[in-house]
């Protein structure tokens, strides 16, 4: 048995996909749920999740909510020897501004079980943010228009999680693997992107950094805005780096992002 948790988002829904097709059992816990083999809880209030966690051999892990350590002594109280966490690239490159999942991946470290932590890069599911304007006017707005990241596909960090949580726990255990995308995309280049999907141009229109916080503190904690913008407009070396390590688990390359604009273009329709 698998928990797989924020089972309904970008990353665990395909996760659980791929732990049903092969035909292992999972646990699909979020905080609104229901269904057979799910379990509604919220890992703000780890003490509601022992029911999730009774009988499983490991545990997929969002950062979410403040109380890591207690999340992990709940799961192995009951049973669990193994956890992959899904963290994110800053934690590794900007330390000071990722401070929440840090404390998370040092939860992990010293939990006592076989772990394996995941630095995401950013997602190529963030494009959702523009469904509603692209669908209205074909338009897309972001700041840094032409400065690239190498965002990374959540189908495929879901098919690393897979494959950690699948395989013989020494193959993993201790890694951390940063994940990211073929190369380095930028705004615009992912808005023209979606405009070839749908057969339309999108126009993209280049926010000020200033108007960029503004929205993003509306549902951001500040520290967040600050390190998210810093990492999108000056991005390190390092961050704009190209990972070995979606191919290094899974043996093929990581897909592009033009691939996951036509699979979800209906959402921009």
């Amino acid at each position: 048995m698998i928990v797989v948790t924020g089972a309904t988002g970008n990353v665990g829904r395909t996760l659980v996909r791929i732990l049903t097709e092969d035909q292992v059992p999972v646990t699909a816990v979020a905080r609104h749920i229901s269904g057979p083999g799910t379990v509604a809880a919220d890992l703000a209030e780890p003490d509601g999740l022992r029911g999730a966690f009774e009988g499983a051999e490991a545990l997929f892990l969002l950062v979410a909510g403040e109380r890591p350590y207690d999340i992990l002594d709940v799961a192995r109280s009951a049973g669990v020897r193994k956890v992959v966490l899904l963290s994110s690239q800053g934690a590794g490159t900007r330390p000071e501004a990722y401070a929440h999942p840090r404390r998370f991946e040092a939860a992990v470290r010293e939990s006592g079980l076989d772990w394996t932590i995941l630095r995401s890069g950013g997602l190529d599911s963030n494009a959702f943010a523009w469904a509603e304007s692209i669908r209205a006017g074909r338009t897309a707005a972001a700041p840094f228009g032409d400065v690239g990241l190498p965002f990374v596909d959540p189908d495929d960090v879901a098919a690393v999680a897979a494959a950690v949580l699948l395989t013989d726990a020494s193959t993993h255990t201790g890694a951390t693997y940063t994940l990211t995308g073929p190369a380095p995309t930028t705004p615009r280049a992912r808005a023209a992107a979606i405009g070839a999907a749908l057969g339309e141009p999108v126009t993209f229109a280049e926010q000020t950094r200033a108007e960029a916080h503004e929205l993003m503190a509306r549902f951001m904690p500040l520290p967040v805005v600050e390190g998210t913008l810093a990492l999108l407009g000056g991005p390190t070396e390092e961050e704009q780096r190209v990972s070995p390590d979606v191919e290094r688990v899974l043996g093929r390359a990581p897909g592009a992002f033009a691939g996951w604009a036509e699979r979800n273009v209906v959402a921009f329709r």
